[in-house]
């Protein structure tokens, strides 16, 4: 689905996470729910699920801000949201080459690769990008989001609200960098 052409800044919100995976479908169900609602016409919800080239292509058509939705492991209790700010161009480490797997990209690979195709085609690379994390109960195949990361879910459309609309979230999640600082 191609957004209406904006004259102003574009925000993508991409839901990322494989739904066979138990919680590693928070980002799929995030991104569902959130496209429910009634946004702005330069924010464009879509459910990358595990199509990470598709989503390096995709972020080519020029976006202000990405927010990456997605099951994020840092060690707090399951259901733990976290707002983690990439700085784009500051030499975070990525990876040198990513895999160019397209079922298994991670964020860091797909951003990884979005500069190389930005380098390659002349694009510009999104000036914020954002990944509103989910700490998982469990990784485990089945359908279905744990407990604590199912009552998550309607936390994460607000604060994903509250960054689109706003720029930046409320005292309610804890904030990193790409680095893995608290904010």
């Amino acid at each position: 689905m191609s957004p209406s052409p904006q004259s102003g800044p574009r925000t993508l919100v991409a839901g990322i996470g494989n739904i066979f995976l138990g919680d590693d479908g928070f980002g799929v169900e995030t991104a569902r729910r959130l496209g429910e609602r009634d946004l702005p016409g330069h924010i464009e919800v879509v459910d990358i699920g595990v199509r990470g080239m598709h989503l390096a292509y995709q972020i080519l058509d020029g976006y202000d801000t990405l927010v990456l939705v997605d099951a994020t492991a840092r060690g707090e209790a399951p259901g733990t949201l976290y707002v983690i700010e990439h700085d784009v161009g500051a030499g975070n480490p990525l990876p040198a080459a990513p895999a160019l797997d397209g079922h298994r990209m991670t964020p860091d690979a797909v951003l990884a690769l979005l500069d190389t195709l930005c380098a390659g085609t002349g694009g510009e690379p999104p000036r914020r990008v954002l990944v509103v994390g989910c700490e998982p109960a469990s990784l485990e195949e089945g359908i279905g989001l744990s407990a604590p990361v199912s009552d998550a879910v309607p936390e994460a459309v607000r604060l994903i609200e509250e960054l689109v609309h706003n720029g930046e979230p409320g005292e309610s999640a804890p904030r990193a960098t790409a680095g893995g600082k608290s904010t």
